[in-house]
């Protein structure tokens, strides 16, 4: 595949610093912040005491007392103002870094050399900046290159939606303004891919994600589909033959560049009750709207009594 560059304006970052950053930072996401090595990134999540996802993070340590999370750009004033209510005595100060530091998002050829010798989440410094290689997506490499605003190079903004699609088709869900404490982790797959660590200290929610964890089967998930239709976070999904209430939510979606021109253009990554899968038909929006056609998720999710 050609390379590809995007400037990724539908994320944001922030800022922790100072000699408790992580250690703070560690009591409030659901992922071990303290033991994040400066040559790695990792998913995180950030929850409501309910258990419910306010937010969802890359995060990376540049150094020891410093962590610059990104999320998308819609939930990151929120975010940010409850992340600081809870500071309190720790050394750590938290601020928006955005308009200091640019990601971009690669693709392609590019991507695969920036990035070779780095395992999946790996990190690697430079003059510029950082590279931070991401999961393939059907065999195409992806990385997203952090650099300081001041240094930051041009890129193509028609890019954005090929690698927004990119994204869904990676089945990594990023919480946005009209997902906001929709979802309990599991929902959206979280601890499949790495988001949740189970083994570290107190978070908030943390109660009710173990107890989702270890109480038995998971009832919702996400997964991907596509559409004819345009496609929007936070839209409902009805099954056909139980069209009175909503069988799913759309947690992620994107069109494909040039959409319209071919059937099924619309990709999302829905969540969605187990028992809608088990016939019957899923539409968009309401339960005469377009229908959802299932395409294949990048990791394994159901197991093999619920597929």
């Amino acid at each position: 595949m050609p390379s590809l560059t995007a400037p990724l304006s539908h994320w944001g970052v922030i800022r922790a610093v100072g000699a408790d950053a992580a250690k703070f930072l560690n009591g409030q996401l659901t992922q071990d912040v303290q033991s994040l090595g400066h040559s790695e990134a990792r998913l995180a999540g950030y929850c409501s005491p309910k258990g419910r996802l306010l937010a969802s993070f890359v995060i990376w340590r540049p150094s020891d007392d410093e962590v610059l999370m990104a999320c998308h750009a819609s939930v990151l004033p929120a975010t940010l103002k409850r992340l600081s209510m809870f500071v309190m005595r720790a050394r750590c100060k938290l601020r928006d870094a955005s308009a200091e530091v640019s990601l971009f998002g690669v693709s392609g050829t590019e991507a695969h050399v920036a990035t070779q010798g780095l395992p999946t989440w790996g990190q690697r410094t430079d003059d510029h900046g950082a590279w931070i290689r991401l999961p393939e997506v059907a065999g195409i490499a992806r990385a997203w290159r952090v650099m300081n605003a001041t240094t930051a190079q041009a890129a193509d903004p028609h890019a954005l939606s090929a690698w927004q699609r990119l994204e869904v088709d990676s089945g990594i869900v990023t919480i946005e303004a009209a997902t906001v404490d929709q979802f309990v982790p599991q929902m959206l797959n979280f601890e499949l891919i790495g988001a949740v660590n189970f083994q570290k200290g107190c978070y908030p929610g943390q109660e009710v994600v173990a107890r989702s964890q270890y109480r038995g089967t998971t009832k919702r998930r996400t997964l991907l589909f596509a559409a004819e239709a345009p496609i929007s976070a936070g839209q409902e999904v009805f099954h056909s033959a139980d069209p009175a209430q909503p069988a799913g939510l759309v947690a992620s979606a994107a069109p494909a560049p040039g959409a319209g021109s071919t059937p099924l253009t619309h990709h999302a990554l829905i969540e969605v009750k187990l028992t809608a899968l088990d016939g019957g038909t899923l539409h968009l929006g309401a339960p005469d709207g377009a229908q959802l056609q299932r395409r294949p998720m990048p990791y394994e999710v159901l197991s093999a009594e619920a597929a």
